[in-house]
């Protein structure tokens, strides 16, 4: 999924960027607070990272402008500042989540997962279609009762199209959501479908993840 790092520390925002990409999160980053705002309001994330003491303007102030739009992605902010009141101001103003520096990288990932599970109108906690399941937080996949060994890129591409599954996706949607770039080759979509189809389809002999000729891939909700 799709993470917003705020970060102007540049050499813990690439530490970040590095970290959650290995977990399969596309991931961009912003260096300071008027620019994280406005990657917040044009970019469709699933989570902001966000760190409070930025140039410009600060991670409170972000926070509080997205929230009086009613942007309501949801946020997790960041600060070397560990005092109670700190907290209470972050999570008043609209953060969901607040951790303070230094902090543990597997405690961010389970609360970044945490956050996304909690948006369960657009994020259910198990993912489906037919009798194949996807578990976010668990980071697991089974089919038909059986388990199925994913890479995390495989993954990251499984749990895309089940979020938009009956859907039609383009390569170009899929690069930038799964890959976090334009510049990579498309071909690498192809090569990775067919890497899930055959884990996730042709082991039970189901046509789930369909080629839409000239368009792109869609996932059948009902499993194929």
């Amino acid at each position: 999924m799709r993470v917003l790092v705020v970060e102007d520390e540049r050499r813990m925002a690439a530490a970040l960027q590095r970290g959650l990409q290995a977990e399969g999160f596309a991931v961009d980053l912003a260096h300071d607070g008027e620019e994280g705002l406005h990657a917040a309001r044009q970019g469709d994330y699933d989570v902001v990272v966000l760190d409070i003491m930025l140039p410009r303007l600060s991670g409170y102030n972000v926070c509080k402008q997205l929230r009086a739009e009613e942007n309501w992605v949801p946020i997790l902010m960041l600060s070397a500042k560990d005092g109670e009141y700190d907290m209470a101001d972050g999570l008043d103003l609209g953060a969901d989540d607040y951790l303070t520096k230094p902090f543990s990288y597997v405690v961010l990932v389970a609360r970044l997962r945490a956050l996304l599970r909690r948006d369960a109108g657009r994020r259910p906690a198990v993912l489906q279609a037919g009798d194949l399941s996807l578990d976010p937080a668990r980071r697991r996949v089974e089919r038909d009762g059986a388990s199925i060994e994913l890479t995390p890129r495989e993954f990251a591409l499984l749990e895309y199209l089940l979020r938009r599954r009956d859907e039609v996706v383009s390569k170009s949607e899929i690069l930038e959501h799964v890959w976090d770039t334009f510049d990579t080759d498309p071909n690498v979509v192809e090569v990775y479908v067919g890497y899930l189809r055959r884990k996730i389809d042709a082991p039970f002999g189901r046509n789930a993840l369909q080629t839409v000729r000239g368009a792109g891939y869609r996932l059948a909700g009902d499993g194929g």
